[in-house]
């Protein structure tokens, strides 16, 4: 049965100017995705099954694993590993004590360097294939090749490879590089890149920007630590890292008691989205309007305009480093925040997060999934 597309480009895109940066001056921002603007979470969650659906009859007979891209697609890859009922892994650009890596580079980012832990791959490299690179947004393809050259190579053409992606802005050039190697695109909406750089520069206008500070925190707020975590940056059975989300849901529920009727924002921090979207549709179901967004590397011009996507940025420490910058965008006030997080605990990004949110929110409780 063909899949029908249900979006169209203005559901999922909003152009926004990076900053500093000159290899991409634009970044696509998409409402729907968890990431940047604040979402309905499960929104997010039926665009990402919507995404599994263009492709899940393709495979049906092959042994697959997922690969979301950090940062923005690592919910998007375990919701569709989910939905498949495929294996599933990230990459990161996070320090994973004592395994072997593979590296590559994304080279229009901000970070250029992403890892995917080899010792993984090893472990499953006559069970599976077909590996399905999952993705936001592909313009040119490039880092899912750089990283497909390696797989080759070490494991001499062992695996055959698709990507999937919310969108696709492939030119006729690289469409034909990817149609000669046999490598399958799929996604839900096509754009036309070639106006977004023009628009950014038209757009970006003068918006709020705040430097938060690591000054002890004056009001009261929760920390919970939850075992049993998880770590999608290593491989998993998205099955079993479902059920474990659900019991972090459920443990979160024991310990802050039954929540509904409420306005509540559940935030993430950088790679670590998906069991905060899963949280966040939990919440959705008990009766409470729900949005979710995370923390993210990404340094992004604020507007004031309004039909410029972000219009205030909090600059912060990052929770996995202090050293590293890390931004939130449109805080809002709502009746309970929950802070979700997978992060060490380093005091100082922890402060200027809670430092952020507390401009609007008093009543926040950080869970950290340990």
């Amino acid at each position: 049965m063909e899949h029908k597309i249900e979006y169209v480009e203005n559901d999922l895109v909003r152009i926004a100017k990076r900053e500093n940066n000159m290899r991409r001056k634009y970044l696509v921002v998409n409402p729907l995705q968890g990431k940047h603007v604040p979402v309905v979470p499960s929104k997010a969650l039926k665009l990402f099954t919507d995404l599994a659906d263009v492709f899940r009859n393709e495979y049906k007979n092959e042994k697959l694993l997922l690969v979301g891209f950090a940062e923005t697609a690592t919910a998007i890859g375990a919701q569709a590993a989910i939905s498949v009922g495929a294996k599933y892994i990230q990459t990161t650009r996070e320090v994973i004590p004592n395994v072997e890596y593979l590296f590559f580079s994304e080279e229009h980012s901000h970070a250029t360097e992403q890892k995917l832990v080899k010792d993984d791959i090893d472990s499953i490299v006559d069970e599976i294939d077909r590996i399905v690179f999952v993705e936001d947004e592909v313009t040119t393809g490039n880092t899912i090749l750089n990283i497909i050259n390696i797989l080759d190579r070490e494991y001499t053409g062992k695996f055959k490879y698709s990507v999937a992606s919310l969108l696709n802005g492939m030119d006729k050039e690289y469409l034909e590089q990817y149609r000669k190697k046999g490598i399958p695109l799929h996604y839900l909406i096509k754009t036309d890149h070639s106006d977004y750089s023009d628009r950014a520069e038209k757009l970006a206008e003068k918006g709020h920007y705040y430097k938060c500070s690591d000054h002890t925190v004056t009001t009261d707020y929760m920390t919970i630590n939850i075992s049993g975590r998880m770590d999608a940056r290593r491989l998993v059975d998205s099955e079993k890292y479902g059920a474990a989300c659900e019991k972090l849901w459920t443990e979160i529920q024991t310990q802050t008691g039954s929540i509904s009727g409420k306005k509540i924002l559940v935030i993430g921090t950088e790679e670590f989205m998906f069991p905060v979207l899963y949280i966040g549709r939990q919440l959705e179901k008990e009766g409470n309007s729900v949005r979710c967004h995370s923390t993210t590397r990404s340094p992004i011009v604020v507007s004031l305009e309004r039909e410029y996507p972000l219009h205030s940025r909090y600059e912060l420490k990052s929770l996995y480093d202090p050293d590293r910058r890390t931004f939130l965008y449109d805080i809002e006030k709502y009746d309970k925040v929950f802070v979700i997080t997978d992060s060490p605990e380093i005091e100082e990004g922890q402060r200027t997060l809670i430092n952020a949110l507390q401009n609007y929110n008093d009543d926040i409780t950080v869970v950290r999934w340990c």
